[in-house]
């Protein structure tokens, strides 16, 4: 399978260290609604844009909601969201078979798993943090 981008072999493996969330997940989205398989490692280094308060504050935010009528039915929210939850339904849709089925094909995990680890990683240089660097 080949694609726009231009991965072509069976499966992606793709360090998210120094990556911004968003690029990196427009990008991969792209490549997983086209049929390729992808898997992400160290999750945990991914970066966020906006400032650190900011980001805890939306947090905090979300970890607060309830429900109106009888608040301890309300949703319970897990303290550590799951890498897919929050990175694969970022820019795919989740709803229909076609993002269903992207969804399947994407794998995260956070560190490095035994058999990923004598696998070559891909850097996608257009979600990288610091773009200057690629200019030196």
């Amino acid at each position: 399978m080949v694609s726009g981008s231009g991965f072509c072999s069976a499966r992606v493996v793709v360090d998210a260290g120094h990556h911004m969330l968003g690029r990196l997940a427009s990008i991969l989205a792209k490549e997983l609604l086209n049929g390729q398989r992808v898997v992400v490692i160290r999750y945990e280094e991914i970066c966020l844009s906006g400032g650190l308060v900011r980001q805890k504050m939306k947090c905090l935010r979300f970890l607060r909601k309830r429900m109106n009528t009888k608040p301890s039915h309300g949703p319970i929210h897990f303290r550590a969201a799951p890498p897919l939850k929050s990175f694969g339904g970022l820019m795919i849709p989740h709803k229909p078979k076609r993002g269903v089925a992207a969804l399947a094909r994407l794998k995260a995990y956070e560190g490095v798993p035994p058999p990923y680890d004598k696998i070559k990683r891909m850097v996608i240089p257009d979600a990288l943090k610091y773009m200057e660097f690629l200019a030196m």
